[in-house]
């Protein structure tokens, strides 16, 4: 069984959003897979369906984002899944915009997301997958940054790269994460 989380912040008010890219990455992933996210549950509302064999949760916790570790830590606890079967999705300001990069493993970064997740599993062996939003211009401030939608002149490229990283999350379930991060990181 895998479990693909995808952080965002719940609410009209954040979608769209760069802190929102794991949502819509979800959200991708259940149009390509024809699920429904439907079920409420883990402080999440989350679908199920199947990846080559495998069962998967596609999960969007409704905690905000820096209580993202609340819903990971319930489904761990439930389903006493192994860790490296948790994948999680963000943004990451901390590279190019439009990328992807996959890691096996590491550290939360600046992301308060991650910091959650961590904090609570005490564990930061699990693959992410990381969406570069970029950086605040102009001295911006970074919540307003994270907070803040795309124009329109970049909608295409962060689209490309939330499908993506939806394919990415697949190919890690049906191959593993060396072999996702050969094809999609960068």
């Amino acid at each position: 069984m895998y479990v693909v989380v995808g952080l965002g912040n719940p609410g009209n008010k954040y979608r769209g959003t760069r802190h929102n890219v794991g949502f819509d990455t979800i959200d991708c992933m259940a149009e390509m897979l024809n699920v429904k996210l439907n079920k409420i549950k883990y402080k999440s509302v989350y679908g199920e369906t199947n990846i080559g064999g495998e069962k998967v949760l596609l999960v969007k916790p409704q905690t905000y984002m820096n209580n993202s570790g609340q819903t990971v830590l319930d489904i761990y606890n439930f389903f006493k899944l192994p860790i490296d079967n948790i994948i999680v999705i963000y943004d990451d300001i901390d590279i190019e915009f439009g990328t992807i990069r996959i890691r096996k493993k590491g550290s939360a970064g600046s992301h308060n997301g991650m910091r959650s997740i961590i904090y609570l599993l005490k564990n930061d062996q699990f693959p992410r997958i990381r969406i570069g939003v970029g950086k605040p211009e102009d001295g911006r401030d970074l919540v307003a940054h994270v907070l803040g939608k795309f124009g329109k002149e970049n909608r295409p490229e962060i689209d490309s790269a939330i499908e993506r990283a939806a394919k990415a999350a697949q190919e890690i379930i049906k191959s593993d994460v060396e072999k996702a991060m050969n094809l999609y990181n960068g």
